[in-house]
């Protein structure tokens, strides 16, 4: 019982943190817009280049759109469904978002320059299956090491195992840099594309 007291008022401070980081963000970026389950944020790429699989290059100074996951909403599936229901239900909103996504970038002036949605995330093995996304590995430095601490609390906080699961698995924990460049994002989610994928 004691056990779940914690956990909750961890959650509860997180999302807490998770709010005023939101509101903080918004400084960062020159547009915010919320497709679902997704929040994307535009802004210019800071640091080195990336190179895609499609051979897009995507610079510095280029714009991005900075993809963000809807923890609160997570959070609220995890202790309604339980963890194994509440991915897969994850999972299909996340598909979803997607697609809104996309419209986005074919259709709106917003998004007329953005070269490629890009995302972090530890859990790219499940959560991202079927997305299309690619996956690099951060660069190593003070931002990768910053990202992992963030990351793993963020995961000790929502998971219900917590601090066990993270200490399983520390080896796979590791952030990833989801990226689908304009086109590929298209290739994937234009209407009538997905069963090809």
């Amino acid at each position: 019982m004691g056990f779940k007291i914690r956990k909750t008022t961890v959650q509860s401070a997180w999302m807490m943190w998770e709010k005023a980081f939101s509101v903080l963000s918004h400084f960062r970026g020159s547009y915010t817009e919320h497709f679902g389950i997704c929040t994307v944020m535009l802004k210019k790429h800071r640091g080195q280049a990336i190179i895609c699989q499609d051979t897009t290059v995507i610079k510095q100074g280029e714009w991005v759109g900075e993809l963000h996951l809807d923890n609160g909403s997570i959070l609220k599936l995890i202790q309604s469904e339980g963890s194994d229901r509440a991915a897969l239900q994850t999972a299909r909103m996340l598909r979803t978002s997607m697609k809104q996504i996309n419209k986005a970038f074919e259709s709106r002036s917003e998004f007329r320059q953005v070269k490629a949605l890009l995302g972090i995330t530890l859990l790219h093995r499940g959560l991202t299956h079927g997305l299309g996304f690619e996956q690099q590995k951060m660069k190593s430095g003070i931002f990768e090491h910053i990202t992992t601490l963030y990351l793993r609390l963020l995961l000790s906080a929502m998971h219900p195992e917590g601090r066990q699961r993270i200490s399983r698995r520390t080896e796979q924990l590791v952030p990833m840099l989801l990226i689908h460049s304009r086109s590929s994002l298209k290739n994937r989610f234009s209407p009538g594309q997905e069963m090809s994928g």
